[in-house]
């Protein structure tokens, strides 16, 4: 219960903190996107702008055009909702759409006299199964969408197209299905979008990469085809596309993201070829993981330049080589894993990096010198032969020459 209120708190002050500040689009006063580590949880906070602020609680929908929308709306969704196990819409009755659990409504930011309008939905956690019906387009004033952890199904609906205001969109963990919803493209205001968990599939549009987005949450879906050459358009802080099937290479172009992004999260995402070099312009990033792919060749040295990085995965690919020094003496490193790949040396303090107090994993490697290695027959193939990067960024020598990464 205390928890449920503290939620409610919290959705109350963000939808009137993001509402009441009507160019916050342009101003946006500060940015707040943490994930717990290890990467497969990828929970988030989302965005807060502290400003002030009143809550509003409307009664009636006498004069308000807007709330009349809202009521056809939310009554329309109310319909398709069939299975409601925490009674979170039970008191969606009548046209006072304000006190519905879930809705908060605040004034309409920008108008020439004071007019009440719905500006969040926050149904996260409550185990609905339904649909996303048209109707929601009438919510033109939204702000934000919270849906994480329900059992919404079916398509996206493309009328969302009208929430020109929208600032978030969470669509997590639920079962919607469909190509990538390009609606999210068309909309002004967004900034965070997060499509986790859900069965989406195909490939991503290239245009996701021109649109101001700071958080994009894509993981554990069905994407395909390879990640969109653009990659380096985009001005996010956090990329989050783990557990997809996208195959190919990691674009170079991600060097023109080196002024914003933080944090890049690509486990299990069937890429192949070398890791670019470009990779080590993103002087910002903090968390870099590219476990369980088919990824091959020496770690860039370049990545020895990225001093704020504090968490590097590069286990379970066919990576080779050395591991170099000067990442292992990152300033803020704190975990390092290169578990099962095929390195052969570790230079330096990376012999010993329990010394500098960073938790690392070597296990399954080439190391002559350390335990719980792979066998000579194993690594003979890889050492002697090794993928040669700078003609051959994206695929070098034929990985089937190796067995593949066991996650054993």
């Amino acid at each position: 219960m205390v928890n449920s209120l503290s939620s409610t708190l919290l959705t109350t002050f963000l939808v009137l903190s993001l509402f009441h500040l009507s160019s916050f689009r342009n101003n946006l006063a500060a940015k707040h996107i943490h994930h717990s580590y290890p990467s497969a949880n990828l929970h988030h906070h989302h965005h807060h702008i502290p400003t002030p602020y009143k809550t509003t609680k409307a009664t009636t929908n006498e004069s308000n055009p807007r709330l009349q929308q809202a009521y056809i709306a939310l009554q329309a969704w109310k319909r398709v909702i069939f299975y409601d196990p925490n009674n979170f819409t039970s008191d969606w009755v009548g046209e006072s759409v304000c006190n519905y659990t879930g809705v908060f409504c605040s004034n309409l930011p920008n108008a020439t006299e004071p007019t009440i309008t719905v500006a969040g939905i926050d149904l996260n956690f409550a185990n609905i199964a339904g649909l996303l019906p048209p109707e929601l387009g009438l919510l033109s004033d939204l702000a934000l969408i919270h849906l994480n952890s329900n059992r919404f199904c079916g398509l996206v609906p493309q009328t969302l197209s009208n929430l020109s205001l929208l600032f978030e969109l969470d669509l997590s963990n639920n079962r919607l299905v469909g190509p990538f919803p390009t609606v999210v493209l068309s909309l002004p205001s967004l900034q965070y979008l997060d499509l986790r968990y859900n069965e989406f599939e195909g490939p991503l549009p290239p245009q996701l990469f021109s649109k101001s987005f700071d958080a994009i949450f894509l993981n554990n879906n069905g994407f395909s085809s390879s990640i969109p050459l653009n990659l380096g358009k985009s001005s996010a802080t956090v990329l989050v596309f783990a557990n997809n099937n996208f195959g190919g290479c990691l674009p170079p172009s991600i060097s023109n993201l080196a002024d914003t992004l933080e944090e890049l999260v690509l486990i299990n995402t069937n890429l192949s070829g070398c890791v670019p070099p470009e990779v080590g312009f993103l002087y910002k990033l903090k968390l870099l993981d590219l476990s369980s792919n088919r990824l091959e060749g020496p770690i860039p040295y370049s990545i020895a330049g990225l001093a704020h990085l504090e968490q590097l995965n590069l286990a379970h690919n066919y990576m080779s080589g050395n591991v170099p020094e000067g990442v292992c003496i990152l300033p803020n490193l704190v975990n390092f894993t290169y578990s099962y790949n095929f390195f052969c040396e570790e230079e330096g303090v990376c012999r010993n990096l329990t010394s500098k107090g960073v938790v690392f994993d070597d296990r399954r490697n080439c190391l002559p010198e350390k335990p719980l290695q792979r066998t000579k027959e194993q690594c003979d193939p890889v050492v002697e032969h090794p993928v040669d990067c700078y003609n051959h960024p994206c695929g070098g020598a034929p990985v089937a020459q190796a067995p593949p990464p066991t996650h054993a």
